[in-house]
């Protein structure tokens, strides 16, 4: 885990973008309640994380690198939003059962924590998750197949749950219009 860590402390050292949302939360936001816990796994910059607190929100980001939870740290100082961002392995450590009622996860895959997942979220918990596809228009994201969903892979990970929206196009029709290259699920536990 060690190498990881170097990896993407060396990535966002370099990273000088603002971070914003995903697709998922932007789009979905009206889902979300007026009040809870929410978690942004494996944050990055912190984006979701940064729009979960604007709406009034308890917000936990977690993510391997120091270097992007001191970013995130610093964009919500400066913004006057309340985050508690954690440096954390989330692999060696997920977030405990049934302490979330909102799960973030965007650009990260890792079939090993699905069951993970749903254990932390509350009965009538929602899950917003996006990421890459190997089913690719273009060569974005990464390109190892243990990174990337197989087809429908999402609603048969998450297949516990009630699908509120989900959206894969996959190689379907005019490649240069709709959404391409992820797929994305807002899940509800039962």
């Amino acid at each position: 885990m060690q190498t990881m860590k170097v990896k993407w402390d060396a990535i966002y050292r370099e990273k000088e973008t603002v971070p914003s949302a995903a697709l998922v939360l932007q789009q979905n936001q009206h889902l979300l309640p007026a009040k809870g816990v929410a978690l942004d796994l494996a944050c990055g910059q912190g984006g979701n994380a940064l729009l979960l607190a604007e709406v009034g929100l308890d917000v936990l980001a977690y993510d391997i690198s120091a270097v992007a939870i001191e970013q995130l740290q610093q964009t919500a100082k400066e913004n006057g939003l309340v985050i508690d961002a954690q440096t954390r392995n989330i692999i060696a450590s997920p977030p405990g059962k049934s302490s979330l009622d909102i799960l973030v996860v965007s650009y990260f895959l890792d079939r090993t924590l699905t069951s993970h997942l749903i254990d932390a979220l509350k009965p009538g918990g929602l899950l917003f998750y996006q990421t890459y596809c190997q089913q690719k228009v273009q060569q974005q994201g990464p390109s190892n197949p243990n990174f990337l969903l197989k087809d429908n892979e999402l609603l048969q990970l998450f297949s516990s749950m009630k699908v509120r929206v989900y959206r894969e196009e996959s190689l379907l029709g005019d490649h240069q219009k709709g959404w391409r290259n992820q797929a994305l699920l807002v899940a509800e536990k039962e």
